[in-house]
């Protein structure tokens, strides 16, 4: 497949099993599972000028496995997104192994709401953490925000599990929760030697 091919792909597979499977009058389970030869009908069917000649179950299958993130899963015949919902599904990810903390980028503005009430889903079905620093950075840079100079908070998971929330791994570096509390959160300042790095770098882009 070329370049172009398989982000066209993923960004089907964005649409469908993160946010409208509906779309495309596919199914999804509980757990969130598609249908891979349904998927593929159906986008050949729906796009047959893009899709009718050539897409096959195998070129999902190829665009799931060379997926750095891990945004996706196959399970047999069947593909789900890892993160990302908007619509609402049952997780049935792993709980076991969670960093002791996790990371969440957001803008100065917001920083003072979610150190008072914690950090909420918004659109997404789950609250996204990241595994690193660096990583809740890139999300807010590159994310959905497009912070210049996102705030990172840092999460103890720790506790949160030792008191009964549950926290999920979805992707390489992804994890989930249903809701994080204020108890929790501690601002990783720009001093930091995890931070500062990265402030210097974006400082010298800008």
């Amino acid at each position: 497949m070329r370049t172009g091919e398989r982000e066209t792909i993923g960004r089907r597979l964005a649409r469908v099993c993160r946010h409208d499977p509906d779309r495309y009058n596919l199914e999804m389970d509980l757990n969130g599972w598609v249908d891979i030869r349904e998927l593929v009908d159906a986008l050949r069917d729906k796009e047959s000028r893009r899709f009718g000649r050539w897409l096959r179950p195998h070129h999902v299958k190829a665009v799931v496995e060379c997926d750095k993130k891990g945004r996706y899963e196959v399970r047999g015949n069947t593909v789900r997104a890892t993160y990302g919902h908007t619509v609402e599904i049952e997780l049935d990810l792993p709980t076991d192994d969670i960093p002791a903390s996790l990371f969440f980028p957001c803008s100065d503005e917001d920083l003072e709401v979610i150190m008072d009430i914690g950090i909420l889903p918004g659109n997404r079905s789950h609250v996204h953490l990241s595994q690193t620093v660096a990583k809740a950075a890139e999300a807010g840079r590159l994310g959905g925000q497009k912070l210049r100079r996102p705030v990172i908070l840092e999460v103890d998971t720790a506790q949160m599990t030792a008191s009964g929330d549950t926290v999920w791994k979805a992707g390489t570096t992804v994890y989930l929760a249903e809701k994080v509390e204020p108890q929790y959160l501690d601002r990783v300042e720009e001093e930091d030697g995890r931070l500062s790095p990265l402030i210097s770098k974006w400082e010298e882009e800008e």
